[in-house]
């Protein structure tokens, strides 16, 4: 065994999980800045929803990480999202859209080293939202700073495309609730932060980048019912209410640039 295959057998295994459905345009670039990563032990899921275009030809071309490649009809992003961490098989399972991709060939070791502390349960870092055409080009900067649970209630969350947790989580606190249509990462984050006495790392750096369009804004029936959705999750877990949602709305305007 070689020494770099020596330290892949004794490094922590983080799965990255790619929900996709025809993303030709944008998903060599989420494959490729995950095969740069410069750290070795890495497994790239990909739950396709039955694309028909090119992407699963771009993913079994182009992906060289260890990889699972599964298509079939889904429920959503949410069920596509179930799916990947039911075949993942790392100790850390995070997720990386297909419209998104790493700014750095280093992301994956850095969250990975944090997760040497035994005691470290789940990583998260800072967000940029870029021009779906011109990726150097930022419209929102997510700084998301140290977690508290009074910033929790005050509308708090890191963003959900930087965050890696212990795969034994899922385990307690479940998957994503499919009965929420747009924010159950939102649910799932308040669960996960809830936990008793739960030690979280903050990487203050961009750890993802993000094209703008997402599902949650593309109209202005999905931003009702997202919030409506956020509102819901934060009664369901004790978290807050109207004010911690006003909160939780008000934070993105400083976000923008």
């Amino acid at each position: 065994m070689t020494e770099l295959e020596n330290d892949q057998v004794k490094s922590t295994k983080v799965s990255i999980v790619t929900a996709c459905f025809n993303n030709v345009d944008t998903i060599r670039n989420t494959i490729e800045s995950v095969n740069t990563q410069s750290y070795p032990n890495i497994e790239h899921v990909f739950v396709d929803g039955l694309s028909t275009d090119n992407t699963l030809s771009l993913i079994r071309a182009f992906s060289v990480r260890n990889k699972i490649v599964k298509s079939e009809s889904d429920n959503g992003i949410y069920d596509a999202l179930n799916k990947g961490i039911r075949l993942a098989t790392g100790d850390v399972i995070g997720f990386l859209h297909a419209d998104d991709f790493y700014p750095t060939n280093d992301v994956v070791s850095k969250i990975a080293g944090a997760f040497d502390d035994p005691t470290v349960q789940a990583v998260y870092g800072d967000l940029e939202y870029v021009s779906k055409d011109n990726t150097d080009k930022v419209f929102r900067h997510w700084k998301a700073g140290l977690f508290t649970r009074a910033k929790l209630k005050r509308g708090w969350m890191p963003p959900h495309p930087t965050l890696y947790i212990r795969r034994d989580l899922y385990d307690r606190i479940g998957g994503f609730d499919t009965k929420y249509h747009i924010a159950a990462d939102y649910d799932s984050i308040l669960k996960l932060f809830s936990t008793p006495d739960l030690v979280s790392v903050y990487i203050p750096e961009v750890l993802v980048k993000m094209r703008t369009g997402g599902a949650s804004n593309r109209s202005l029936s999905n931003i009702i019912r997202k919030s409506r959705e956020d509102l819901d999750a934060l009664r369901r877990s004790n978290v807050g209410g109207i004010l911690s949602l006003l909160a939780k709305n008000f934070r993105k305007v400083g976000q923008l640039l």
